[in-house]
């Protein structure tokens, strides 16, 4: 029989000792922007960096002194210390932000620094466009440490976690462990970046030179795009986002950053082995150009239908553009977010948010369903069909490819349904929450809604910073247990409970250090 255990001290100095771990390496973020403040003559920032620097590092060194510890690891461990990373590490990661008074309230704040961890991108701050630069690309440091999994950037690459980390890394919504141990895995990771960050650098900064910007300004802004956009968090350092540069080149080469954001890093390292096989034969790949290619079919019909742009130039520069952002979880936007609403028609919003609704691929940057998911539920679907069809001695065998073919259980299927289902439930909690706090109608309720949800952050303007603090809070919800893919949440949710209720035994004995 099954028993549902108390968790006793040495598991919560474990969860404890990982979680200071965490606060250490957001407090490093922190700090990383202070130069930058200090340079600028920005002394209210850079005091407020160093006191949220200084707490989540006080933090670490309590956890190191007092909870340190050489216990193993188990998924229950893992999944309740990636949720409380997330909840709890978002309120030290606010503590910068809310220091600069340029939010309405301390939810305002926790939701901004949950927006920029999941890599939402929806924004409650006053004044974005005077914004201190230090503290730009602290708000932007946050979505790429987000975006790669807090987990993967501060265990792997600023302590010797070892083979710990395996279960944290998987704990953290990782499906693919690329090479044979997490480690090597995460440091190909950041390679990854880096090497982006270097190109995106190299190209961005001639194409914002060439739109008029002073030299430290363009490498400013490129450096923020290109955090925002591989991390497809989508914050932006100018209130109109992208289409504050009105630059074909920059809006080429932040779709084409988004695109790179929202595919598995097991394709990159297929394109860095120059694996095309791989490339070609991945059913989230197959998938992808497959609801890729019908989505653009349909918010072009939509558009055109409507007359809203006249010209190829700009149904590419307006239409496509906004399409990649959706489907890649980023919201980067080059339209006014009423525009959806008054010149889009019906057709193309609601490709939008189908768009929205799936996401990019799993174990990447991107938010949402995941296509890989869609995959297996439609292939789940296609094979109980044929199974009806086909004679009862008939055996029925469904494949697909990730890394190498594999069979689609019953159990893979099911958690695929389970997982879209539970993403559904979280649209309709913030379209129902949208409707009785706010005067919108169900179109924006719904289109927000599944933005937050999906952690997209296209905004058709639910989200000001006059946002109500009941729909801020059931934001802030949808978007951890989006960006998590609710498993962790929910797990955490049961510890809490069995911590509550001790040792209960469904038709079994108490643990003998309990008797």
């Amino acid at each position: 029989m099954s028993t549902v255990l108390r968790p006793d001290v040495g598991d919560l100095r474990l969860i404890g000792f990982y979680l200071g771990k965490v606060l250490g390496g957001l407090g490093l973020v922190m700090l990383a922007p202070v130069p930058v403040a200090l340079a600028g003559g920005e002394w209210n920032a850079a005091a407020a960096l160093v006191l949220g620097a200084s707490v989540s590092l006080t933090a670490r060194w309590l956890g190191d002194a007092f909870l340190e510890t050489r216990r193993a690891l188990s998924w229950a461990h893992g999944m309740v210390i990636v949720a409380l990373a997330w909840i709890v590490g978002s309120a030290f990661a606010a503590i910068p932000m809310h220091v600069t008074g340029r939010f309405s309230s301390p939810l305002a704040t926790y939701f901004e620094a949950v927006s920029a961890l999941t890599t939402t991108g929806m924004s409650v701050i006053h004044d974005l466009d005077h914004l201190e630069a230090s503290m730009t690309l602290y708000r932007h440091l946050l979505q790429i440490a987000g975006g790669l999994g807090i987990i993967i950037v501060i265990l792997a690459l600023f302590s010797a976690g070892g083979s710990r980390v395996g279960t944290l890394y998987v704990s953290e919504a990782r499906d693919e462990r690329i090479l044979p141990n997490v480690l090597r895995t995460s440091r190909f990771i950041a390679r990854v970046t880096l090497a982006f960050l270097v190109a995106s650098l190299a190209a961005l900064v001639p194409a914002l030179l060439s739109a008029g910007f002073s030299l430290a300004r363009a490498v400013e802004h490129a450096l923020a795009l290109f955090l925002a956009s591989f991390s497809t968090g989508g914050f932006s350092v100018m209130q109109a986002s992208v289409g504050y540069y009105h630059s074909t080149a920059v809006e080429l080469i932040v779709m084409l950053l988004m695109f790179a954001g929202m595919l598995s890093f097991a394709l990159h390292h297929a394109l860095w082995s120059r694996d095309l096989r791989e490339c070609v034969e991945h059913v989230e790949t197959r998938t992808l150009v497959v609801l890729g290619s019908g989505l653009l079919v349909l918010l072009t019909l939509g558009l055109v239908r409507e007359g809203t742009y006249d010209t190829l130039g700009a149904l590419v520069r307006r239409g496509l553009f906004t399409l990649v952002s959706a489907v890649s979880s980023t919201g980067h936007q080059v339209n006014a977010g009423e525009t959806y609403l008054t010149d889009w028609g019906v057709l193309a919003p609601a490709v939008l948010v189908g768009a929205m609704a799936v996401g990019g691929m799993a174990s990447s940057t991107a938010g949402g369903i995941k296509v890989l998911r869609v995959a297996l539920a439609f292939k789940g679907v296609v094979h109980d069909i044929r199974r009806f069809l086909l004679p009862e001695s008939a055996v029925v065998v469904t494949t697909y490819h990730v890394g190498r073919r594999r069979i689609l259980r019953p159990e893979t299927a099911r958690a695929a349904t389970t997982a879209l289902l539970l993403f559904i439930l979280s649209f309709l909690l913030g379209t129902m929450t949208a409707l009785l706090t706010e005067d919108v109608d169900v179109t924006e309720a719904l289109f927000e809604g599944v933005s937050v949800g999906s952690n997209i952050g296209i905004s058709i303007g639910v989200v000001t910073p006059d946002l109500s603090p009941a729909l801020q809070a059931v934001y802030v919800l949808q978007m951890i247990l989006g960006r998590l893919e609710f498993v962790a949440v929910l797990v955490l949710v049961g510890y809490l409970l069995s911590f509550r209720r001790g040792s209960r035994a469904l038709g079994g004995r108490p643990r003998a250090d309990q008797r």
